[in-house]
């Protein structure tokens, strides 16, 4: 199962009534956003570990 970096949106359209769940997976962030919320000091520190680990895997960032 990919990493959820945030929370699920249930969304309605008000047309058809159709119910859609947009999902906030991590692979889905570019790397300069991930650099950037890493490095926000409100980040907490749960989803900081998420993000180093998606970064290592990635490859092309250093930690330590």
């Amino acid at each position: 199962m990919p990493v959820k970096l945030g929370k699920s949106v249930k969304r309605i359209d008000r047309v058809t009534k159709v119910a859609t769940i947009e999902h906030d997976y991590i692979k889905s962030y570019s790397t300069p956003d991930l650099i950037e919320k890493y490095n926000n000091h409100m980040t907490r520190k749960k989803d900081k570990r998420k993000i180093k680990i998606e970064l290592v895997k990635r490859g092309g960032v250093v930690f330590g």
